[in-house]
């Protein structure tokens, strides 16, 4: 029988690609650029530099506003005198189809007053989800409500995701986790 060569984009198309999965305590986390519903472009990296991160990753626009999201960036909002002591920023992710994900993400903030250090950014069509392992593939689902803390160094230090629509991390959870010692 003879060597067959099989040219590697031949073989990438035939070998079925590792899925992604979310990073776990003591891993690096995975970098990241993400626009603001106003259009400024935050990197993680970037933000990671200022301070310890809480990456709050909610389902975004799944077709309606989610209940659920909006009560845990009410329960953030609300203790965010305990973030800013800790010297934390919040990051949270909003994604959704790309169609009109901007004025979905706008009228989800619009009767919030996010603080300075808190970020929401758009993640349409999935790109971070997907890059997190975080999609939640189903009708009326977008991403699995996830919350990651994260180092000066870019490791996680604290990992929940949910895969339903509640027992989603509290403020007072993550305060614990980050409070100053």
């Amino acid at each position: 029988m003879k060597n067959v060569l099989i040219p590697m984009i031949a073989l990438a198309s035939v070998l079925p690609l590792a899925a992604a999965t979310p990073p776990a305590v003591g891993e690096k986390a995975r970098d990241f650029q993400l626009a603001t519903p106003e259009g400024k472009k935050i990197r993680l990296t970037e933000v990671i530099s200022q301070g310890p991160v809480v990456l709050v990753v909610l389902r975004g626009y799944p077709g309606y506003q989610c209940p659920y999201c909006n009560l845990q960036v009410q329960d953030f909002i609300s203790k965010s005198q305990g973030f800013t002591a800790a010297g934390a920023r919040v990051v949270m992710v909003y994604p959704g189809p790309p169609q009109d994900l901007n004025g979905k993400a706008s009228e989800f903030l619009s009767n919030k007053k996010l603080p300075d250090n808190f970020t929401l950014v758009l993640d349409p069509g999935y790109e971070f989800t997907n890059l997190y392992g975080l999609r939640w593939d189903a009708a009326h689902e977008t991403a699995f409500p996830s919350t990651f803390l994260i180092d000066r160094e870019g490791t996680v230090f604290f990992s929940k995701v949910v895969r339903e629509h509640g027992a989603r991390t509290t403020a007072a959870e993550i305060l614990e986790v980050i409070k100053p010692k």
